[in-house]
C-alpha cells in the first residue's frame, strides 16, 4: 500500500507539513518497497477555494490508501474518505520519516472525524 505525507520538503527527514489541502507537497511511501517519491503540491495551494478536494483527488489518482499529515479540514475528510483512504491528522511536529515509522509500527489511529 502507499502513503502520503503532507510535507514541507521532498525527503523523509523534511517535517510534516501542518496542513492537508495547501501541504507544500506530499512524501508518497511505497510501503512494501519503502521507495519514496515527492509529489508537489503547488497547484492546489494557489486555489482561493476546493484545495483539499482536489489534493484529495489527486492523491487517490496515485493509488494512496492512506493520508498522513496535521490539520484535515471537514471537504477533505470527506474526499479522502470516499476514496476510501485512511486518514490520520495531528502528525505536525515532526519528521516525515518519524511519521512513516509510526504508521509503520502501528502505533497511530485513524481519525473518525477532521479537525474542527
Amino acid at each position: 500500500m502507499k502513503i502520503a505525507v503532507s510535507s514541507e520538503g521532498p525527503g523523509l527527514e523534511s517535517q510534516v507539513d501542518p496542513r492537508f489541502g495547501r501541504a507544500a507537497g506530499f512524501v508518497i511511501v511505497d510501503m512494501e518497497s519503502m521507495n519514496a517519491e515527492y509529489v508537489d503540491n503547488g497547484a492546489s495551494q494557489v486555489m482561493a477555494q476546493g484545495a483539499g478536494i482536489e489534493t484529495a483527488e489527486r492523491l487517490s489518482a496515485l493509488g494512496v490508501g492512506a493520508v498522513l499529515s496535521g490539520y484535515v479540514g471537514p471537504k477533505a475528510f470527506t474526499a479522502l474518505q470516499a476514496a476510501g483512504m485512511q486518514i490520520y491528522q495531528d502528525l505536525d511536529g515532526r519528521s516525515v520519516g518519524e511519521a512513516v515509522r509510526c504508521y509503520a509500527g502501528g502505533t497511530l489511529n485513524p481519525a473518525t472525524a477532521s479537525n474542527k
